[in-house]
């Protein structure tokens, strides 16, 4: 980790931790609370639509897109084109090894910045050094844990709310850094 903080520093970049991550329409169920004697009931429809959204985190930035079915090569690259615009400076993206990030679609696109973006991989198996797997980990559980949404635009919604309101606080944005061990 030391390495590509180091590198960054001397290259002037900004360093994106990024990840991908899916949602349904079926709960992720959270301990709640209830009248005494009236446990709550969720009453799900059990449709399976599903949503997936892809995330950069860059020290006090947080950025998201959510898409319909899962993340292809043309969505991640429509995501660094989203970045450039909205990040002044280099970029050093930090990911996982996932087949879509190796894609020769990426890869030539990375290349066609021209060392606008630069590219380190996290060691395998090692999701917990990513500090945008516990954004998603607080959005599920605290977020839009016990949301019932029986159409896949409701869930975007309420999951673009939720990405929004935890874009704002801060201190989410910080706990994230501190559980994945970068701040000491």
């Amino acid at each position: 980790m030391a390495g590509f903080k180091k590198k960054a520093r001397q290259q002037r970049r900004t360093i994106v931790f990024i990840d991908e991550s899916g949602l349904s329409t079926r709960p992720t169920r959270a301990r709640t609370w209830a009248l005494r004697g009236q446990p709550p009931i969720l009453q799900e429809t059990f449709n399976w639509k599903s949503l997936s959204i892809i995330g950069g985190l860059a020290l006090w930035q947080f950025y998201f897109q959510i898409h319909p079915g899962s993340i292809k090569s043309l969505q991640v690259i429509e995501f660094l084109r989203h970045l450039q615009r909205h990040i002044p400076r280099k970029i050093l993206v930090v990911w996982d090894g996932a087949p879509i990030h190796r894609s020769v679609l990426v890869r030539d696109y990375i290349h066609s910045t021209r060392g606008r973006i630069q590219v380190e991989r996290f060691p395998a198996y090692a999701p917990e050094l990513n500090p945008v797997e516990y954004m998603w980990g607080h959005l599920k559980t605290h977020e839009i844990a016990n949301l019932i949404a029986t159409k896949a635009w409701e869930l975007s919604f309420e999951a673009t709310a939720a990405l929004r309101r935890m874009r704002r606080r801060k201190c989410i944005i910080a706990a994230c850094y501190t559980q994945a061990q970068l701040w000491p």
